[in-house]
C-alpha cells in the first residue's frame, strides 16, 4: 500500500472493518480526483473545465431499494411503509461483511467531512468510495474541514459506496442488486449496485431527518433558503420542477443553501457544503448562477456532449431527464457567510399546479401551513416523463417524503410550533398554470412569480385587501405590485366559471383522499385546514 499522507489510523486502512491490498487515497484535492477519473477512463472535461461522467445503469434514486435497519432504536420511531422499508439487522451485518471483503482488492477513496453548518448539531462522516469521481461529489456536497481540522476529525458516521458491488437478493435480503441501507444503531450507510451519487447525499439527509428531531428538537427541512440585507431569512419548499432553486437565487439576497436545512432555536442552517442542481434545458439566461458554476471542480452527470468541441448539450435527455451538476457552494457569487441565517420571516411553498386551480399567491394560516406541508402537492405535466400524457397529481409529504423517516405529522407539528413562535408568514405560490389546465391555459410568467415573492418579502402585501378561495379557503390578495390583478383570483382567469368549480372540486377530492393516511396522527387544527367540496 502506498503511503499517501494518511493519518495513522488509515495507514493502512483498517477502520470500520475495511482492509485493502491496494491504495487508499485520503482526502485528495479536486484536481487529483479529476486526474484519477480521467486516467481511469471514467470521465472527460467539458469546454469550461467541469468533469463529465456517466453514472451507469441508475441515473436517479431507486426509492424501492432504500431501506432502514429495524432495531431497538428505530422500530417504534420510524414511520414504516413504502418510503421507509424495514431491513433486518442480521442481514445488514452480513451484507456489510461482504462489502468489507469486496474492498480488499480495490483502490479506495476516503473523505472525512461534516454535515451541518451549525457546529452544535454538526455530524462528522467518513465517505469511502471506489471511484474518484464519487469522492469528488462528496467533496463538493459535504462541508469541507480545513487541513488542520481534518487531521483531528473523528468520523461518527460511515458511508460505504461501492457501485460495482452487486447484491444477491436471495442471499442478502435486498429487492434487487442495487441498494441503499441506513443503520442508525451502527451509524453506517451501505450503498451498492448504483453509481448515482445522489444516494450518498440523500443517505445522510435521511440520517439527519431522524437524528435532529429525536435527539435535538431541530426541524430538518427539504428546502432552499436565503437571507436579505436586513437579516430576514426566507425558506422555499417545493418538489422538482416547481422553481425552488430558481426562486431562491435572488440577486438582492444571499443564498444560505439550495436543498437541505435545519431550523434550530433562532437559526436556520445549511446541511451541505455544495449544490446538486438539475441541468436539463439549462441556459445562462434562466439559471445564471448554476450555469456559471459549471467550471473546473464541478461534476456533471449524464449530460450529452459534442465530442469535437466538448460543449455540453443540456437539452440532451438521451440518458435521463435527471441530468445533474454538483459544485461547492462557493462557486455561487452571493452566499451567506457560514451558511447560517436567523429565524425565517417568510416561508414559501412552491407548487406547479398543472390544473390551473390554485392561486398564484395566497396567504396561509398556521393550520393550513401544516396541512399543505404534510400534503406536499405538485403536478407533473405531459412530456416531462415517459408515459405521462396529461397532468399527473403528485403528493410528497413534507415536500420530501422519500427522505423522512418519521411520521409526517411529527415534522408538521414542529413546523407549526415554530411558525407560531416566530410569527413567520407562510405563502403558497403556484408556479404552474393560469386560465385553464395544461394545454388550455398558460404557465405563470417567472417575472410575475418573482414580483409576488418580492412583494411578500418587502411587506407590500401586509395592507392589501384579501378574499378567500371558496374551496381551499386560501387568502388571496386582490392586488400585488407589478402583477395584473386579474391573475390573482384563478377562477376569474377561466372562461367558464362552472368548469373551474368542477375542476377545483376534483383537485380538492384528490387532496382529501391523499390526506386520509395521515389523518389519525393529525391534530384537529390541521384537519380543519383542508379543502371543502363546494356543492351546487
Amino acid at each position: 500500500m502506498n503511503n499517501l499522507g494518511l493519518p495513522n489510523e488509515l495507514n493502512p486502512l483498517e477502520i470500520n472493518g475495511l482492509k485493502t491490498e491496494l491504495n487508499v487515497f485520503w482526502n485528495l484535492c479536486p484536481s487529483e480526483l479529476i486526474e484519477h477519473t480521467i486516467q481511469a477512463g471514467q470521465g472527460r472535461l467539458i469546454d469550461t473545465g467541469a468533469l463529465s461522467v456517466e453514472t451507469g445503469e441508475f441515473t436517479g434514486r431507486s426509492p424501492k431499494d432504500r431501506f432502514i435497519v429495524k432495531d431497538e432504536q428505530t422500530q417504534d420511531e420510524v414511520w414504516w411503509g413504502n418510503h421507509n422499508i424495514a431491513f433486518e439487522e442480521d442481514a445488514f451485518l452480513r451484507l456489510r461483511e461482504r462489502m468489507q471483503a469486496y474492498c480488499a482488492v480495490r483502490n479506495l477513496y476516503v473523505r472525512d467531512a461534516w454535515v451541518g453548518s451549525d457546529q452544535r448539531y454538526r455530524v462528522s462522516v467518513r465517505v469511502v468510495n471506489e471511484t474518484a469521481w464519487s469522492n469528488l461529489f462528496a467533496y463538493n456536497m459535504f462541508i469541507r474541514p480545513s487541513a488542520d481540522e481534518v487531521q483531528n476529525l473523528k468520523p461518527e458516521w460511515l458511508v460505504l459506496n461501492l457501485p460495482s458491488f452487486m447484491a444477491v437478493p436471495e442471499r442478502d435480503g435486498t429487492r434487487q442488486h442495487n441498494f441503499a441501507i441506513v443503520s442508525f444503531k451502527h451509524k453506517t450507510i451501505l450503498i451498492g449496485g448504483t453509481g448515482y451519487t445522489g444516494e450518498i447525499k440523500k443517505g445522510m439527509f435521511s440520517a439527519l431527518n431522524f437524528l435532529l428531531p429525536t435527539k435535538h428538537n431541530v426541524m430538518p427541512m427539504h428546502c432552499s433558503a436565503n437571507v436579505g440585507e436586513n437579516g430576514d431569512t426566507a425558506l422555499f419548499f417545493g418538489l422538482s420542477g416547481t422553481g425552488k432553486t430558481t426562486l431562491s437565487a435572488d440577486p438582492e439576497r444571499l443564498l444560505i443553501g439550495d436543498d437541505e436545512h435545519g431550523w434550530a432555536d433562532a437559526s436556520v442552517f445549511n446541511f451541505e457544503g455544495g449544490c446538486y442542481a438539475k441541468t436539463i434545458d439549462l441556459t445562462e439566461e434562466k439559471e445564471p448562477d448554476i450555469y456559471r458554476a459549471i467550471r473546473y471542480g464541478a461534476l456533471l452527470e449524464n449530460i450529452g456532449m459534442d465530442s469535437k468541441n466538448r460543449k455540453p448539450d443540456y437539452t440532451d435527455s438521451k440518458l435521463t431527464e435527471n441530468t445533474r451538476v454538483s459544485y461547492p457552494i462557493h462557486f455561487i457569487d452571493r452566499i451567506q457567510e457560514g451558511a447560517i441565517g436567523g429565524e425565517p420571516k417568510h416561508i414559501f411553498y412552491l407548487t406547479c399546479d398543472a390544473y390551473g386551480i390554485l392561486p398564484p399567491i395566497s396567504k396561509l394560516t398556521a393550520g393550513q401551513a401544516m396541512y399543505h406541508f404534510i400534503s406536499g402537492y405538485t403536478a407533473k405535466v405531459a412530456g416531462t416523463e415517459a408515459g405521462i400524457t396529461e397532468p399527473q397529481t403528485t403528493f410528497s409529504a413534507c415536500f420530501g417524503g422519500p427522505f423522512m423517516p418519521l411520521h409526517p405529522a411529527r415534522y408538521a407539528k414542529m413546523l407549526g410550533d415554530r411558525i407560531k413562535k416566530s410569527e413567520a408568514q407562510v405563502w403558497l405560490i403556484n408556479t404552474g398554470w393560469s386560465g385553464g389546465p395544461y394545454g388550455v391555459g398558460n404557465r405563470m410568467k417567472l417575472s410575475f412569480t418573482r414580483s409576488m415573492i418580492r412583494a411578500a418579502l418587502n411587506g407590500n402585501l401586509e395592507s392589501v385587501e384579501y378574499q378567500q378561495h371558496p374551496i381551499f379557503g386560501l387568502s388571496m390578495p386582490k392586488s400585488c405590485p407589478n402583477v395584473p390583478s386579474e391573475l390573482l383570483n384563478p377562477e376569474s382567469t377561466w372562461n367558464n366559471a362552472a368548469a373551474y368549480q368542477e375542476s377545483a372540486n376534483a383537485l380538492a377530492e384528490k387532496f382529501q383522499a391523499n390526506f386520509e393516511k395521515f389523518s389519525a396522527e393529525a391534530s384537529p387544527e390541521i384537519l380543519e385546514a383542508g379543502p371543502r367540496i363546494l356543492t351546487k
